[in-house]
């Protein structure tokens, strides 16, 4: 098939969230099926990884080459200035249409669709609910939607739990936006891919006749495994990128509330925080423990992983599926979590993972594995096992490409 891939950033490189999702699900339909990509450049994500955003763009380009047959990346209009973002989400609050969607409004990019639309495709495959309006410019066929989170649910579970009342009011309207947004543009799309069950039972609250498929987020699992290293005793790792919120909050509830009453039981417990971003009180931290470590962007994770005795992710916030919980289980680490961080992901508690919601919940379960090799060994265990049998990018590209297979034309 040819297929038009639509994408509100370059998925590359694949290291965490995302960009790992994005990369893999793009190379695996690319194996049998000849693709153009058309990507957002979005200039943070390039920041710590490369030298510049210039050389990532390069090494971008080249590395997307290599499987798909055309690549096309496009800056954001509202990303130009510093404060462009702020004022067009001022300037949302006016519109029925949501920000989410406004901030990837881009003359070039319309025009490139219109240039596309002479071009013959079998389908179209839309990365995210921001870049629906596009569509539009494209001749009937076969339309895909990936909802890596559910965008109005996580919008309004982020008003629930937000404490500033003008935050909390502004997430509350662009939730209510959003969900009248899906509403209205998801009939548009003969299929719709979410990352779990769960998610799929949110979008079909939001409009019951879609046709909903479950592409789960998945994990490169000959890349992340066991390698025998050495670990060591009492250390903890938390992996994930701090400019994204839920992850900032948790790590920042975990220093403030857990880690000063984990220390008192365990003087000399340490812990590895991994992540692109991290806050200044994360950072201050670092400086007054020695055994508080804040490494910000890493190459390569696995060998932070390798030696915890115990991940913990206190997500409590966001949606879609936890790709670094994914990666921990494959690399057979023991996780504390809590249980939204495992959501749409088929762990069960005291089988693969262990659920804290309090303080004491998470003092409590980290001290008994730190207390039990037997458990650690069994829970890290289950977890790799469940993630070879569910969510390998082998099977899950499989899946992916059935149905594309079975796709048919849209009516206009």
């Amino acid at each position: 098939m040819r297929i038009l891939w639509l994408s509100h950033l370059v998925p590359y490189p694949p290291k965490g969230g995302v960009l790992q999702r994005s990369y893999h699900l793009l190379r695996e339909l690319a194996r049998c099926n000849e693709i153009d990509l058309m990507a957002f450049i979005q200039r943070d994500l390039f920041v710590q990884r490369f030298a510049s955003v210039e050389q990532g763009l390069q090494e971008a380009q080249a590395a997307l080459s290599e499987f798909c047959r055309n690549v096309a990346f496009f800056p954001i209009p509202s990303e130009r200035h510093r404060y462009t973002k702020h004022a067009l989400a001022l300037a949302s609050l006016a519109t029925p249409i949501p920000y989410t969607v406004n901030w990837l409004r881009s003359a070039s990019f319309r025009d490139a669709m219109h240039a596309h639309a002479a071009r013959s495709y079998d389908a179209i495959h839309v990365d995210t609910i921001s870049l629906a309006p596009y569509v539009d410019a494209l001749p009937p066929l076969p339309r895909v939607l990936d909802h890596h989170n559910i965008e109005s649910h996580m919008m309004t579970r982020r008003a629930r739990v937000d404490r500033n009342w003008l935050k909390k009011a502004y997430f509350l309207q662009e939730g209510v936006k959003l969900r009248n947004y899906e509403r209205l543009v998801g009939p548009r799309f003969n299929l719709h891919i979410t990352c779990s069950e769960l998610d799929s039972e949110r979008l079909r609250g939001v409009s019951a006749d879609l046709r909903v498929e479950e592409i789960p987020n998945g994990v490169d699992v000959d890349y992340f495994r066991p390698r025998g290293g050495e670990e060591i005793r009492h250390r903890l790792i938390f992996a994930g990128s701090m400019g994204w919120y839920p992850n900032r909050d948790a790590m920042t509830y975990f220093a403030e509330v857990v880690w000063p009453r984990l220390k008192a039981v365990i003087p000399d417990v340490s812990m590895d925080v991994v992540g692109e971003g991290p806050s200044d009180s994360l950072l201050a931290l670092s400086k007054r423990d020695e055994n508080f470590h804040v490494h910000g962007f890493v190459d390569d994770v696995r060998p932070y992983l390798e030696r915890a005795a115990v991940y913990v992710c206190p997500i409590s916030d966001g949606g879609g599926t936890k790709l670094k919980v994914l990666d921990a289980f494959a690399m057979a680490k023991p996780m504390v979590a809590h249980p939204v961080a495992c959501e749409g992901i088929d762990a069960r508690e005291g089988r693969h993972v262990l659920f804290a919601k309090t303080h004491e919940e998470w003092v409590s379960h980290i001290c008994a594995l730190f207390a039990n090799d037997d458990l650690r060994r069994k829970l890290g265990q289950a977890a790799r096992e469940l993630v070879l049998s569910q969510y390998s990018y082998g099977a899950i590209g499989k899946k992916l490409q059935q149905l594309y297979g079975g796709l048919a034309p849209v009516s206009q």
